[in-house]
C-alpha cells in the first residue's frame, strides 16, 4: 500500500511503499499522521523537493466523479466520488417549511419579485448545481494536496438533447434549422401542448366518464419530475380527483418519460467547471472529449469504470495500475432544520438539532468496532450508535459507545479503501 507524504511545510512528495520505514519515523516522533484514509503522513524535518511528474485526469459526472493519478510508468492514485443526490429534495423540503412558516406567523407578506439572486448575480447557477461543482473542486484539491500533480486533464461531456429524445422517439434526428423548432413550438405553454399531445381526451377512462373537464397531472411529483412534457398526462376532472382520493389507478401504460436531468446538468456544469479549475489552477488544466476516452479504453482493452475512464483522461492508459481504490462518498455537513415537523401536544414544538458531539462522537465519524473499520450513521442520547459501512450493511444498529474507538472525524466526505482489479 502506498503511503502519502507531505514535507514540513505541508507540500506534497512522491508517495512510499517503505511502510516500516514510515513506521519508524512515526514511533521516533519525526512524522505525523494528517489523514487515516488515504493514509497521509507529515514528515517534521526538512528533506529535498524532487519529485516526478504526475499527471491527473478527472472523469466528471453528475452522479459520481472518476480520479486518477500516475506517474509516466505507474497509477499512484485512484478514487471514485458519489455525489450528494438529496440537494433538490431538500430545498423543496426547506420552501415548504419556509411557507408554512410565514402562513402561520404573517398574515400577509408583501410581492418581492425582483428580490432574487438570479436577477441579482449574473451567472448564477442553481444550488444543486453549485453543490456538484464544488464538489468537483474539492476532490481535485484533495489531490493536490497529497501528490504533487504537473497536469490536470478533465473530461465534460455535452449532450443533444433534441437529438437524445428523437432517438427515444423513434423519430429522424433534427438537421439544420430544425433544432431551433422544440417540441412545443407553436403553443403557448405546456399545458396547452400536453392537451394537444393527448389529442384531449383522458389517458386514464379514454372519454368514458363523460366529463369535460381536463386536467394535467404529474406522473410522478413535481419535486421529483418536474414540469416537463414527459412528465404530464391528460386526465378528467374525474380521473383525476379519483387518483388523489385513491380510488383509480392509472394504467400501467402511462409512465413517465426518459430523463434528461443527468444530461442537462452536465450540460450547466460543464463551461464553469472548467474555467474554475484553470482559475484555481493555472496553466495547470487543459479539456479533453469523451470519444478519446472511450477509444483509448477499447484500444487497451480496459473495463468501464469511473476510475479507468480517468486513467485514459490522465494520458497514461497503458500505466500499471494501482490494485485498489478509494470510494469516497459525499454527506450533507449541516441539518439546518430547527424543528421536528409534527408539533406535539400543546402547540410544543420539539427541536430538531441533536448536540454537535455525543460522548465525544459525532455523526459520520470513522470508528473502530469489533476489529472492523466503520462508520457512524446514527446516534442515540443514551450512548447507543447505528454502525454502518459505506455501501449500506449495517454493522450494528444499537453499538455501546464504550466498545468504539475514534479514529478520525471525517467530515462530510467518507472514504473506504477497497481492493479491486481495475484492468479486469
Amino acid at each position: 500500500m502506498l503511503v502519502y507524504v507531505q514535507n514540513k511545510y505541508g507540500q506534497p512528495l512522491m508517495p512510499t511503499e517503505r511502510c516500516g520505514r514510515v513506521r519508524r519515523l512515526l514511533k521516533m516522533g519525526k512524522a505525523k499522521v494528517v489523514k487515516r484514509c488515504p493514509f497521509t503522513i507529515r514528515l517534521l524535518y526538512d528533506t529535498g523537493s524532487i519529485v516526478q511528474k504526475v499527471d491527473l485526469g478527472i472523469d466528471a459526472g453528475s452522479k459520481a466523479i472518476g480520479l486518477s493519478a500516475c506517474t509516466e510508468n505507474r497509477e499512484v492514485y485512484a478514487a471514485e466520488i458519489m455525489l450528494r443526490a438529496d440537494v433538490t429534495e431538500k430545498l423543496s423540503e426547506r420552501r415548504e417549511y419556509r411557507r408554512s412558516r410565514r402562513n402561520r406567523k404573517r398574515r400577509y407578506r408583501s410581492a418581492r419579485f425582483d428580490n432574487r439572486v438570479r436577477s441579482k448575480h449574473k451567472g448564477w447557477l442553481a444550488p444543486s448545481i453549485e453543490v456538484k461543482i464544488a464538489s468537483h473542486l474539492k476532490a481535485a484539491s484533495g489531490v493536490m494536496e497529497i501528490l504533487p500533480i504537473d497536469h490536470i486533464t478533465v473530461e465534460t461531456a455535452s449532450f443533444d438533447f433534441q437529438k437524445l429524445k428523437a432517438d427515444l422517439s423513434g423519430l429522424s434526428a433534427p438537421k439544420g434549422a430544425e433544432y431551433k423548432w422544440g417540441e412545443q413550438l407553436g403553443f403557448w405553454n405546456v399545458r396547452e401542448y400536453v392537451l394537444f399531445r393527448d389529442g384531449h381526451s383522458c389517458q386514464c377512462c379514454k372519454g368514458k366518464s363523460k366529463d369535460e373537464r381536463l386536467n394535467v397531472h404529474h406522473i410522478e411529483s413535481r419535486m421529483t419530475g418536474g414540469d416537463a412534457p414527459g412528465n404530464l398526462i391528460t386526465l378528467c376532472e374525474t380521473c383525476h380527483k379519483g387518483y388523489h382520493e385513491g380510488k383509480i389507478k392509472l394504467p400501467g401504460s402511462i409512465k413517465r418519460g426518459a430523463s434528461m436531468r443527468d444530461a442537462a446538468f452536465m450540460g450547466i456544469m460543464r463551461w464553469s467547471l472548467f474555467l474554475r479549475l484553470k482559475e484555481k489552477y493555472p496553466g495547470k488544466v487543459s479539456m479533453t472529449y469523451g470519444y478519446l476516452t472511450k477509444n483509448a479504453r477499447i484500444c487497451h482493452d480496459l473495463e468501464k469504470t469511473h476510475a479507468v475512464d480517468a486513467r485514459c483522461i490522465s494520458g497514461h492508459p497503458e500505466a500499471e495500475p494501482l490494485g485498489y481504490w478509494y470510494f469516497q462518498k459525499k454527506v450533507r455537513c449541516h441539518n439546518r432544520q430547527l424543528h421536528k415537523a409534527n408539533i406535539l401536544k400543546g402547540g410544543i414544538r420539539k427541536s430538531n438539532q441533536a448536540a454537535k458531539e455525543v460522548y465525544g462522537y459525532r455523526l459520520f465519524d470513522r470508528v473502530l468496532y469489533d476489529r472492523q473499520e466503520c462508520f457512524v450513521f446514527g446516534r442515540r442520547t443514551s450512548g447507543y450508535f447505528d454502525l454502518r459501512k459505506l455501501d449500506g450493511i449495517k454493522v450494528h444498529p444499537a453499538a455501546s459507545y464504550k466498545k468504539l474507538k475514534l479514529l478520525e472525524h471525517s467530515g462530510n466526505t467518507l472514504t473506504e479503501r477497497r481492493i479491486q482489479d481495475v484492468t479486469a
